[in-house]
């Protein structure tokens, strides 16, 4: 079953968020609180969205996103920052089902674009995300401004 994602399942996706950056060989960087995703999903604005998937009453997959926009299109899309599931339940049909979850949503809300981003050597999730039509976008070059770099350039 695929739902949106319920204040009680908070603890159930952060464990999974832990274990994608495993996965992707970044334990290191997972910060992630119980506290800090109860409070950017449940806000009273938020800005963060969610999707899980259930099986037998168990969480065992997630999608979260937020809203972007784009300037060429003149609408909003989303921008799926993580889905994952667990490994023992992949090929099960939930990936799909989150992402036509996702796909949903915004063809309901005419939204334009669903995009994310997959590691090079990610060579199943490529695979996987290409059956379903997705296109790389090898043109585009991914940039990112953290720690030490994001305050000093944000206090001159």
């Amino acid at each position: 079953m695929i739902r949106r994602v319920a204040e009680s399942d908070v603890a159930a996706v952060v464990k999974l968020v832990h274990e994608l950056a495993e996965y992707e060989r970044s334990a290191h960087e997972c910060r992630l609180t119980d506290e800090q995703l109860r409070a950017a999903l449940f806000a009273e604005h938020p800005a963060l969205f969610g999707h899980v998937a259930e099986v037998d009453g168990e969480v065992v997959g997630f999608a979260l996103w937020f809203l972007n926009f784009s300037t060429w299109r003149g609408t909003h899309g989303i921008y799926l920052e993580d889905l994952y599931v667990r490994p023992e339940m992949r090929g099960s049909g939930l990936g799909k089902a989150l992402l036509t979850e996702l796909a949903r949503e915004c063809v309901e809300r005419g939204y334009h674009r669903l995009e994310w981003w997959v590691l090079d050597w990610n060579e199943p999730s490529i695979g996987f995300y290409k059956s379903l039509g997705a296109v790389p976008m090898d043109e585009w070059t991914v940039f990112r401004m953290t720690d030490d770099a994001l305050a000093a350039l944000g206090q001159s």
